[in-house]
């Protein structure tokens, strides 16, 4: 089920803190438009802001293109919607990942602008129009429909951060001709992430077919050997395929973060 969210708490008149906010706001002093001391009200939640129990870092996109993401596994509803109410006066777009339906049940009776995925379990707040940032395209790929939970955490984060995405699900090495059926996809492709648990084999595969950079990520489906993940980790580790990068087990959030970096250079 997914949930249509409500409430943007961003207080009328406050100064988004994004960087062409910014941009503007320091031509405004140049101009005279508005004196220093009204600059440095509007900045003064920079570098970060102390709630107690979480310092929001709203510095962020300005050093490195995205905002803060929220974590939501370990943390309670309230906590969540109280750092969201912050990032949504900055008016950045918030991502959180790792949100179970009932947390997002509970934090979304406040946030109607926002989604939740429950497959990925990820939700998003968009404040404003994601901007295209890639110079192509990020392909995500899953080994099996097990796997697609994880692709789509990878997915939802690459959007967010300003790339197209394609998917290309279910194409796993039990059934080769499934992926070799789409290997003008996969050449296509500016960046590759590559999504399998079992043993992992998926990313060499398809590093040895493509030229494009490939970010493995090996997922805690399987049986008892798998060891929830590790051994599809290993398998990745020791890939004969070049070039391959590998990030944790289940971590589509790092895969598609990683894969913005690259398609941005």
């Amino acid at each position: 089920m997914d949930y249509r969210l409500c409430g943007n708490d961003t207080k009328k008149g406050h100064k988004k803190l994004r960087l062409d906010n910014i941009r503007e706001l320091l031509n405004s002093v140049k101009k005279g438009e508005i004196d220093v001391d009204e600059a440095l009200g509007s900045l003064k939640e920079l570098p970060f802001k102390d709630l107690e129990f979480a310092s929001i870092d709203s510095h962020r996109e300005l050093r490195q293109g995205f905002p803060e993401v929220i974590y939501g596994e370990g943390k309670d509803a309230g906590k969540i919607s109280s750092i969201i109410r912050e990032m949504n006066k900055a008016g950045q777009n918030i991502l959180i990942t790792r949100l179970d339906e009932e947390k997002a049940k509970t934090v979304y009776s406040a946030f109607k602008n926002a989604e939740y995925f429950p497959d990925a379990r990820v939700a998003r707040i968009l404040n404003h129009e994601i901007e295209d940032k890639g110079k192509g395209t990020v392909l995500v790929i899953s080994a099996g429909t097990s796997d697609i939970a994880v692709a789509e955490e990878a997915c939802l984060t690459a959007e967010i951060m300003g790339n197209r995405v394609e998917r290309l699900y279910d194409v796993g090495v039990a059934g080769l001709h499934r992926l070799l059926g789409s290997h003008k996809k996969l050449l296509n492709a500016s960046v590759i992430i590559a999504v399998a648990g079992m043993e992992g084999a998926l990313p060499s595969v398809v590093g040895g077919l493509v030229a494009a950079p490939v970010i493995a990520v090996p997922t805690s489906v399987g049986y008892g050997a798998s060891f929830s993940g590790v051994t599809a980790l290993l398998a990745m580790l020791n890939s004969c395929a070049s070039g391959i990068t590998v990030v944790n087990i289940d971590n589509g959030f790092g895969a598609a973060y990683a894969a913005s970096l690259i398609n941005r250079a």
